[in-house]
């Protein structure tokens, strides 16, 4: 098995995902691999007619992206990885924008985050599970576990 030499780590700003960037950060370190992260920022639907008058000059997804380009920094700078990390804030359809980037940066591993949906959300499908029938590359699909503590009160 050869090892990687350019992983990209699809960032969700959810709280436990940083499981995500951490499992790729060791890979990265492990096989001296170039780190890249991504965060896809999904167009706001506009329903028109509802009659909603929103200032001209107010792009939301501008702010949207604006906010994850400074979230996406923090999260690279955090992890400390030895080399270049590249920080990816795309705007479109999350499936797709993670293969394109893959595919134009010629990644070799895709880090993505599963949440093990149950029922509806299951039979929907996943990002994750979208993401690894389509992928150029190798796809590591990182179960996220729920770390908050519950109360027992």
């Amino acid at each position: 098995m050869s090892s990687y030499t350019h992983i990209l780590a699809a960032i969700e700003f959810m709280p436990d995902s940083g499981q995500v960037s951490s499992r790729a950060a060791l890979l990265a370190r492990q096989n001296g691999a170039r780190l890249s992260l991504i965060h896809v920022v999904e167009p706001l639907p506009m329903d028109l007619a509802e009659d909603l008058v929103l200032p001209q000059d107010l792009d939301l997804e501008a702010q949207l992206v604006d906010n994850a380009r400074s979230r996406l920094a923090g999260i690279a700078k955090a992890l400390d990885v030895d080399g270049p990390v590249g920080q990816f804030v795309e705007l479109g359809p999350v499936r797709a924008e993670i293969l394109r980037v893959a595919e134009e940066q010629q990644v070799d591993l895709i880090v993505v985050g599963s949440h093990g949906r149950h029922g509806i959300a299951r039979l929907l499908g996943s990002t994750a599970n979208a993401i690894l029938h389509d992928a150029p590359c190798d796809v590591l699909s990182v179960r996220i576990r729920e770390t908050a503590t519950k109360d027992a009160g």
